[in-house]
């Protein structure tokens, strides 16, 4: 009945050990061979996640997001999305856990930091989308928010194109001017320029959007000198009423999705109709060659994040895991010696024995 645990301090020794291009490398296979197993009906679609809106200080959410393998494993991830956390905390906007269940017998048998597997992923799905729809010989990236997705968008992007040049702008002028050195260690020949949106927007071949915007705050992005083939990755909207890009670049772009019931509610497909959308990210994965003639017109990925994304990424971890011999195990689920009594052992002894195992507890009320 024991359960591994990959706390934060094992997952950033896996980073270490597997290095980090090596990681974002297989964690966009990982995804490109999910996607596609996806699309050709060989793995089942995650449920749409559930959560609560939080309104503290400002809106934030609390999500759950379950994905399921019949006969395998059930993958469970929370997620707390708090926009307010770099600056008041000096938290990660994002925090969470993946937890993976025994689909026969219900046990806990993993449970891993999220925050790390879960910027890998969204970087990952972000290279993935963009070789399929963006031209193969992309040299110039906009980021449009400099925050910590921002990193990891780079990093899986640079692993699949030339990169020459990063445009960068946040609405944070610090946020923008530190984005060179924060992304030192990765070791990348590229030039930075901090520069304003309308120059991003006309200069860039492929655009990633990664922004706290507030609920009808949107756009980030003007629609207006964007370069007739540009791939936007749209990663920031996650929550109704919240978008990034404006609705005549969606109007006249190819728009995929990885996940439609939430992309329509949550993501920047809540501004356009179904039957105005491209086939889904599975789909052009499973048939890659159909995504060949939308690189000379103006396309869009639409990055809600699903569960079964989650579920990708923790395998490779497991897998890392067992390849470096981290992670340790703990009975977290309790076993009884008899299963039909929940009652430890000790509870049939004598009243000493009683309180000197459980000092602690209180005396129940009759």
């Amino acid at each position: 009945m024991s359960t591994l645990i990959l706390p934060a301090s094992d997952i950033a020794r896996l980073v270490h050990l597997a290095g980090r291009d090596n990681l974002m490398d297989r964690m966009i296979d990982t995804m490109a061979s999910g996607m596609a197993a996806l699309g050709r009906g060989e793995l089942e679609s995650s449920p749409q996640r559930g959560g609560f809106t939080r309104k503290s200080d400002e809106i934030g959410v609390i999500e759950w997001m379950p994905h399921h393998e019949p006969g395998r494993s059930m993958t469970l991830k929370t997620v707390g999305y708090t926009p307010s956390n770099p600056v008041r905390r000096e938290l990660p906007t994002i925090l969470g856990t993946v937890s993976r269940f025994d689909d026969t017998t219900g046990q806990l048998v993993a449970l891993a930091d999220g925050v790390i597997a879960t910027a890998i992923r969204t970087g990952a799905m972000s290279a993935v989308a963009s070789r399929l729809l963006a031209r193969p010989d992309s040299a110039t990236i906009g980021l449009i928010g400099a925050g910590a997705q921002a990193v990891t968008q780079l990093h899986a992007l640079s692993r699949v194109f030339p990169l020459r040049r990063v445009l960068v702008c946040d609405v944070n002028p610090a946020h923008a001017a530190s984005f060179a050195d924060r992304v030192a260690f990765l070791g990348l020949d590229l030039t930075f320029e901090t520069v304003s949106a309308a120059r991003l927007a006309a200069e860039s071949d492929i655009i990633c959007t990664a922004t706290t915007v507030g609920v009808g705050e949107g756009p980030v992005l003007s629609d207006v000198g964007l370069r007739t083939h540009v791939h936007v990755n749209a990663v920031g909207a996650d929550l109704p009423g919240k978008t990034e890009l404006p609705a005549g670049l969606l109007a006249r772009s190819l728009v995929t999705y990885d996940h439609l019931p939430q992309a329509l509610v949550e993501g920047e497909c809540q501004q356009l109709s179904e039957d105005s959308l491209g086939p889904s990210l599975a789909a052009f994965c499973a048939d890659p060659d159909s995504a060949v003639p939308a690189r000379e017109r103006s396309t869009v990925f639409d990055s809600t994040g699903f569960a079964l994304e989650d579920h990708l990424a923790l395998d490779l971890f497991l897998e890392l895991a067992s390849e470096y011999g981290l992670g340790h195990t703990v009975e977290v689920e309790y076993h009884p010696v008899d299963s039909l009594n929940p009652y430890p052992a000790s509870v049939d002894a004598d009243s000493s024995a009683r309180t000197s195992d459980f000092p602690e507890l209180p005396v129940a009320a009759a």
